[in-house]
């Protein structure tokens, strides 16, 4: 009959041999996935955004704390000239510490203020000590009859803006827009090719680029690195400008973005004002699809 001594000693050589064991599968495991990893390209990985303007008829506390629980990680805040009162709150209310404060709370990231009608340098200050961000703006009205001519023209008169964005820490983002300078492919093309500057790029709106007939995806890779804004919208009425909402199939316009490795944020977008739980529903819908889309995009044909 084995003493106690001799069946402890046993006891440990055995957990000993069972704990290598272990350990070395765990090992083997970890290297095979490392192995597996490092023979797959690097996946782009989408980030989701929305706009204030979304939930115009609310305070800018109360549109944070709803796109904080729709699972979005930044917001691109909108003003009263598009009866979205936010960018004004920010600024006569909350402050650039103020605002800080408020995204921190929901664990959201500033991306952008859309600063169409008002104008960038009224809140290029504003912008750049809360952090720096994509300041969203126009071209010019009137459709071009020389896009490379006017195009160069507009870049010039550029030039102090791009200044405050670099003082400012932030970049400048033009949208493409209906019976404007910057419209057709050819535009996006002049653009990309005379812009030198790494703080002015394009924001694309697929919505303008299908009223005209033009390939969303040709022009998501004509705008390449210069793409800085990128609105998850389509030509559709009123709820159905959503993705997964109206019917344009958004997979091809998500794999164009991983071709051109997009850095930014896809933007889920409609002009509108639902009431806010209708909003809030649809975007969760939008959501859902833009994930759907981009899991077929970049994981299913990988």
């Amino acid at each position: 009959m084995q003493d106690q001594s001799s069946l402890r000693m046993e006891r440990r050589d055995f957990f000993a041999r069972t704990a290598g064991v272990a350990a070395a599968a765990v090992s083997s495991c970890l290297l095979r996935r490392a192995a597996a990893n490092a023979s797959q390209p690097n996946r782009w990985t989408m980030r989701l955004s929305t706009s204030s303007v979304q939930f115009s008829s609310l305070p800018v506390e109360d549109a944070c704390r709803r796109i904080a629980a729709l699972g979005f990680e930044a917001v691109d805040f909108w003003n009263n000239r598009f009866q979205c009162p936010h960018l004004d709150e920010i600024e006569k209310r909350l402050g650039p510490e103020g605002l800080k404060e408020l995204l921190a709370k929901h664990g959201l990231k500033l991306y952008a203020f859309s600063c169409y009608g008002l104008g960038y340098p009224r809140y290029a200050d504003l912008l750049g000590k809360c952090g720096g961000g994509v300041a969203v703006r126009g071209s010019r009205n009137g459709t071009p009859s020389n896009p490379a001519a006017e195009m160069k023209t507009f870049l010039e008169q550029l030039k102090p803006q791009i200044e405050l964005a670099e003082k400012n820490n932030s970049h400048i983002a033009v949208e493409n827009h209906g019976d404007a300078l910057l419209d057709s492919l050819d535009s996006l093309k002049a653009f990309v090719e005379l812009n030198r500057s790494p703080r002015l790029g394009i924001a694309l709106a697929p919505y303008h680029l299908q009223a005209v007939g033009a390939s969303v995806e040709e022009a998501t890779r004509i705008a390449g690195k210069q793409l800085f804004f990128y609105y998850a919208w389509q030509h559709a009425d009123g709820l159905r400008q959503l993705p997964g909402v109206g019917p344009t199939n958004f997979t091809p316009w998500i794999a164009a973005l991983a071709k051109v490795n997009y850095r930014w944020y896809v933007n889920p977008f409609m002009h509108g004002h639902p009431a806010p739980d209708l909003m809030a529903e649809s975007l969760a819908t939008a959501r859902d699809y833009l994930q759907k889309c981009y899991k077929k995009a970049v994981y299913d044909h990988a």
